[in-house]
């Protein structure tokens, strides 16, 4: 039976769903019921039937029909939003589906993708039999180290300002300090971050105990999450404070989510489940919170998301030129060879394989193949300069943060091997700091592009198309104020842009005298990207729209499938209407990556056919949801 965990007000509740087809509605005010129940004063509402709801979608605040069918719009692991204008209320709800294959952990060969398919529960957590043997042997060491009694930063003195302190040995079992604020993670968000500290510590050289790994294991695959606040992590010496959050929960203190006991007690949490708290030995308080993965976790969803919005941005812009009647002529191969740019040649590729007409006739394009039009604007002409080097910085930002994710962060290091303990620098987050500055930098640049676009699209004077594309115009907006949503959402970005990184301040009594400031830039980088996803749905509504005034004509058939699948969706604007269900619906598609697994079989067809030399330059240039790789994932026992 699926659960759903509502957030009302201060309090977090747990609403059992026995039928799917019930409405978002219902689930609001089963929500309610049992908040005012638990209040004296109802909680200030007098009437639950006259509360009227807003419903929204955690990822992108899109907005749902208070009448939708659960079933209908959401599925596992879907977040969404309640309030009302009055008293805000948020519920946060999940149908939770206990994942049916493992991923083995050894340290050394996560992926940004994986990570991200782990964050949304899709798979449980073991660790290889080499990953435990070296967990097992850097704690031997540590153990030693104790027992001698040996003075050894962070396992027999305090740290940062106190590493001159020694710590007698029945002071030594310390708990992690707790100083974060602001919003709590996102359950997936957090579960990559839980997932990511667990494969750090199994490289096997940060001396946590194998009986403390496994347990945070147990909670990773029972999705006991700690409540982790966004704010408060400087990135140096590590994420100290979100990851003292993650632990905490852990320990049995503080709040813990699961989808089967929702929001509770730390302690009910894990007893609900079968599980023991964990319970800290020498130098692991300093193992659990010591490292960069709250910058990392954040920022393999963002390069994530980045990649997926890049490769359907080239799609995009690509219907936007046949709509303005552009030509292809800047798209020819022989242009890039002259300016080789990895990213530039594929994008120019992707426009061929999208628009040429020898395999894939276009009436649209027939229609004016003679007119007297020399070249096109440079937001379209220039796509794969302006594209190219957005896809060049995802990979180079990509392949940071995998190493990233697979790199040892704590301080001291153990190396059981040698027989001794080292402290160094590892913990520092300025690598992924400052490639996330560069990725939110590089990504932004598709909204800019896609808001000219947009622009030309809506202005009669450079599309041949009606004003704002609506007929009737003046009693009909059309995409007007689409428009200036995407110019404000270009602006943020602007700002957003500027790097986190390039600030520190000295912290720890001037210990940790330079930090990376990586969290902000982790969470800024996101919230670009988002921007990006939100502009380019824009931009792909207001293309399909004029497409509609060039009808009975047709475009490519890869092109016309895009079509097909955004009116799947949402249908022709005839007149004004509630465009914000629209916008979000086609956002939700962008994020799916189904615009790319509409055309990407085209173009890789394009490839094979037309250049079989051709080859993608990077494995994910023409993947379409690659399966799972069978060197790492096992069917559940």
């Amino acid at each position: 039976m699926p659960r759903f965990t509502v957030h009302v007000r201060d309090e977090w509740l747990t609403v059992p769903c026995k039928d799917a087809t019930c409405s978002i509605k219902w689930l609001a005010f089963e929500a309610l019921k049992r908040y005012i129940k638990n209040k004296p004063d109802n909680g200030g509402i007098q009437h639950i039937k006259d509360v009227h709801f807003v419903v929204r979608r955690c990822q992108g605040l899109g907005l749902l029909d208070n009448d939708d069918t659960i079933e209908d719009v959401l599925e596992d692991n879907d977040f969404v939003e309640l309030g009302n204008i009055t008293n805000m209320v948020y519920m946060f709800s999940v149908s939770y589906k206990e994942p049916e294959q493992y991923i083995s952990l050894d340290g050394n060969s996560l992926t940004s993708t994986d990570l991200v398919n782990l964050g949304k529960g899709l798979y449980m957590i073991k660790l290889t039999p080499e990953a435990e043997q070296k967990v097992v042997q850097s704690r031997e060491l540590l153990d030693t180290i104790v027992k001698e009694n040996k003075v050894v930063y962070g396992i027999t003195t305090g740290f940062g300002k106190f590493a001159r302190t020694f710590l007698n040995l029945s002071d030594i079992f310390f708990t992690p300090e707790i100083f974060c604020l602001g919003s709590p993670l996102s359950p997936e968000r957090t579960r990559m971050l839980l997932a990511l500290r667990i494969n750090v510590l199994a490289k096997g050289y940060s001396g946590v105990s194998l009986e403390t790994l496994h347990r945070m294991i147990q909670a990773f695959n029972a999705s006991c999450l700690s409540y982790v606040p966004e704010k408060g992590t400087v990135g140096a010496s590590g994420d100290l404070a979100p990851l003292s959050h993650l632990a905490l929960g852990l320990m049995g203190e503080g709040k813990m989510w699961s989808p089967k006991s929702g929001w509770a007690d730390a302690k009910y949490v894990l007893e609900a489940h079968g599980l023991k708290p964990i319970s800290l030995k020498p130098k692991e308080g300093l193992a659990l919170i010591n490292g960069t993965q709250m910058i990392t976790s954040l920022g393999a969803e963002a390069v994530e998301r980045a990649e997926a919005i890049a490769r359907q941005a080239d799609i995009i812009a690509a219907l936007t030129l046949e709509v303005l009647k552009g030509t292809t002529k800047a798209f020819d191969s022989d242009i890039h060879e002259l300016r080789p740019h990895p990213g530039q040649k594929e994008v120019a590729l992707r426009f061929r394989s999208l628009l040429d007409s020898d395999h894939h006739p276009s009436e649209i394009a027939e229609s004016h193949r003679f007119c007297d039009r020399v070249q096109d604007a440079y937001t379209m002409r220039c796509c794969p300069q302006v594209h190219g080097i957005v896809n060049d910085t995802i990979e180079f930002v990509k392949k940071i943060i995998n190493t990233e994710i697979n790199s040892a962060t704590d301080n001291p290091m153990v190396f059981a091997e040698r027989g001794e303990t080292i402290s160094g620098g590892n913990f520092h987050g300025e690598y992924p700091a400052k490639a996330l500055d560069y990725l939110a930098i590089g990504v932004h640049e598709l909204a800019s592009i896609s808001e000219r676009r947009i622009e030309r699209l809506c202005n009669p004077s450079l599309s041949e198309l009606p004003a704002f594309l609506v007929n009737e115009g003046g009693l009909n907006s059309g995409f007007m104020i689409a428009h200036c949503t995407a110019a404000a959402l270009v602006s943020e970005n602007k700002v957003l842009c500027h790097p986190s990184s390039i600030d520190s301040l000295s912290t720890s009594a001037a210990t940790e005298d330079h930090v990376s400031m990586g969290g902000w830039a982790a969470r800024k980088a996101l919230r670009v990207v988002e921007h990006v996803e939100q502009v380019l749905a824009i931009e792909l509504l207001a293309a399909c729209q004029g497409i509609e005034f060039l009808r009975p004509l047709r475009t490519t058939t890869p092109l016309e499938k895009v079509y097909d699948l955004v009116r799947a969706t949402v249908k022709p604007w005839i007149k004004d209407r509630f465009m914000a269900p629209d916008i979000e619906a086609v956002h939700r598609l962008l994020v799916d990556q189904k615009v790319w697994n509409i055309a990407g079989p085209y173009i890789e067809k394009y490839c094979m056919e037309y250049i079989p030399e051709s080859r993608p330059s990077s494995p994910t240039a023409f993947a379409l949801d690659p399966p799972p790789s069978p060197r790492k994932r096992v069917s559940l026992p």
